[in-house]
């Protein structure tokens, strides 16, 4: 037996009934079954396991890809008196031992891991011994290699029904065409799944995309137009940066919000936003997932999202209040080629995944069926500098020999070494002069990086060292000085880049086990990048009808309020002007009724009428004594 689930709901959520199919999507778990939820941004996707698992005995395991997600769900749950645990990554293996214990015994209801945590052997032989009433796999789409955000370490979540093989799983996800969701359930292993796909549709939401020249100032009036709460989704990080200042000096409260800031600086530019001491977040496409802020009336994107998916989920974090929102996309012509710069020049093909796995044998002197598990420290700059290679679409294919477990790169990898300088100008000359034995370094960098006094900015120090003629170890003890008195703040990760070759090294045979599937993926994403530019240049069909089409619904309506909407309504608007000159043109002739008047204007019947209307109100025209209209 189990609680009454609205019992639940009201008891923990204050919410008297449920939306759109919660309650059929809950009723199906309860009765054991495996399910997909297919529910839009917005929808409610957290009740719908969250509820069945307070009213069953034993607890519910959640996998989600993002910390933050998982953080912010935990958190939300222990507000409401609810027991919630996260596993996430950076944990010692001591205290992770005891928070599974406490799984095991601690009457929790919830526990939240990552992907790469299941894969754990600790964590699923704990998770053999759990009471678990239910598996939720939330943000499923990550599991299809169709989808836009795939991750391999997704897969290992199908792992969890050997596990737990008769506990009923529920997937779920807010952006998947019908072939994501038929790989989710196959990838899934899901049973007989009961699949549930409401309409994605938001009809509160106008979708506009606006062709603007000057795109800033076009954004300075959006946000000065703002009713309530913004979000500006911007591609770097610098660019948060720049146009919040650029707000803020228009009088227009915003703040900026990207990976590269502190944990504690993300805190207190959240709660400023979420408790509306600033009216505009500026941020790059992480933020806002498990965000709970329903007040949002405008959600901008300042540069062209890579899919249709990331688009419309982004654009959904407006109007959750149900109140009329819009989700604008500013754009112009630049942006299409910026588009293809960012995210189609930097694909690795084949070719180039052999050539970087030779050189990258070659660079730490592997030979031919040698180097697996071997790990070695791994300065990524000398790497692309020894062999003239773009580090961009190095460090994709990097990536992607780590996906496919070829290579294991460390955590740190990806993270940035950044200078920014905090003392003036004046201070700098100052400083260079009574420090020249550093001159040469400090005066490198600041004619390297433009923008280093107002952004933290990433540094090459391989680069460096070459322009000064030095060693890389002389660059950073100046930066290391310079830090320490405080002229520039320094963060680098340059000593903990570590890469693990897993596999002994066949050159060309290693790369041909996957090579169609990344050659396959990345037409993917190349033709996801086409129907994004699709989208925004079609200005004849409905924007909801093209995202809706986009995602299988077929049957939908125009929404009459995104840009082609209006546009189409201002283009089919009577021109009472003209059916004016028209009446009074055949008036001049002589008396006409009605009926003669409609008949020799070929206009609508109630056009004709509105403007006989107003004629006679405005004294142009008077009526005769056989019921004709003639000129006053």
């Amino acid at each position: 037996m189990h609680e009454d689930p609205i019992s639940i709901l009201r008891q923990y959520w204050g919410f008297d009934s449920f939306r759109g199919s919660q309650k059929q999507i809950i009723d199906a778990i309860l009765d054991r079954r495996d399910v997909l939820a297919l529910l839009p941004t917005g929808g409610g996707k957290s009740i719908c396991f969250q509820v069945p698992a307070m009213a069953q005995e034993g607890l519910c395991i959640v996998v989600s890809p993002l910390i933050a997600l998982i953080q912010d769900q935990v958190e939300n749950l222990r507000k409401r008196g609810i027991k919630a645990i996260a596993l996430t990554g950076g944990i010692p293996f001591n205290e992770l031992l005891d928070l599974l214990d406490n799984c095991l015994y601690g009457g929790y209801k919830f526990v939240y891991l990552s992907p790469e945590r299941l894969q754990q052997e600790l964590v699923q032989e704990k998770i053999r011994q759990m009471n678990v009433n239910l598996v939720a796999i939330d943000e499923a789409h990550c599991i299809s290699q169709w989808g836009h955000d795939f991750r391999p370490a997704y897969l290992e979540c199908a792992e969890i029904r050997k596990l737990l093989p008769q506990t009923p799983v529920v997937a779920l996800t807010a952006t998947a065409t019908h072939r994501v969701a038929d790989d989710i359930v196959e990838s899934l292993h899901l049973t007989a799944p009961i699949i549930v796909r409401d309409s994605f549709a938001r009809k509160n939401i106008a979708l506009k995309v606006l062709w603007e020249e000057d795109k800033r100032h076009r954004l300075v009036e959006l946000c000065s137009q703002a009713r309530k709460s913004v979000i500006i989704y911007v591609g770097t990080r610098r660019g948060t940066v720049e146009l919040s200042q650029l707000l803020n000096s228009k009088g227009c409260s915003a703040t900026f919000f990207h990976g590269g800031i502190t944990k504690k600086e993300k805190t207190q530019r959240l709660e400023l936003w979420l408790n509306n001491k600033v009216q505009v977040m500026v941020a790059t496409n992480a933020f806002g997932m498990g965000v709970d802020k329903p007040d949002v009336s405008l959600v901008v994107h300042y540069q062209i999202p890579d899919c249709l998916e990331n688009y419309y989920q982004e654009a959904g974090r407006a109007g959750r209040d149900g109140q009329a929102a819009q989700a604008v996309l500013i754009t112009n012509a630049n942006d299409e080629q910026q588009l293809k710069n960012q995210f189609l020049s930097v694909l690795p093909d084949t070719a180039f995944l052999k050539k970087i796995y030779n050189k990258l044998n070659n660079y730490f002197q592997i030979g031919y069926g040698e180097g697996s598990n071997e790990t070695l420290q791994f300065n990524f700059n000398k790497f692309v500098s020894t062999y003239g290679l773009n580090s961009f679409l190095a460090y994709n294919a990097l990536r992607i020999l780590d996906r496919n477990s070829v290579i294991a790169l460390s955590e740190a990898f990806s993270k940035k070494t950044t200078v920014q300088f905090i003392s003036s100008k004046e201070t700098i000359f100052d400083y260079i002069d009574t420090h020249k034995a550093s001159a040469d370094v400090i005066q490198t960098i600041l004619r390297t990086y433009g923008g280093i006094f107002d952004f933290e900015t990433k540094i090459n120090t391989h680069l460096l060292a070459k322009k000064t003629n030095s060693s890389e170890k002389r660059v950073l003890e100046v930066l290391e000085q310079m830090k320490k008195d405080e002229v520039i703040t320094y963060e680098s990760q340059h000593s903990d880049l570590e890469i693990t070759f897993l596999v002994p090294r066949e050159d060309d045979l290693v790369i041909n086990v996957f090579a169609k599937k990344v050659e396959e993926q990345n037409r993917i994403k190349t033709e996801k990048v086409f129907q994004m530019l699709d989208y925004i240049k079609n200005n004849k069909v409905c924007r909801s009808r093209q995202v809706l089409g986009y995602f299988g619904e077929e049957d939908t309506q125009d929404c009459g309020v995104c840009d082609v909407c209006l546009s189409k309504a201002r283009s089919d608007r009577p021109d009472y002007g003209r059916i004016q000159k028209d009446i009074a043109a055949l008036l001049q002739k002589g008396p006409y009724s009605s009926r003669a008047l409609i008949a020799h204007t070929s206009h609508e019947q109630k056009e004709v009428l509105h403007v006989l209307r107003a004629m006679l109100e405005n004294g142009k025209i008077q009526i005769n004594t056989k019921n004709e209209y003639q000129l006053t």
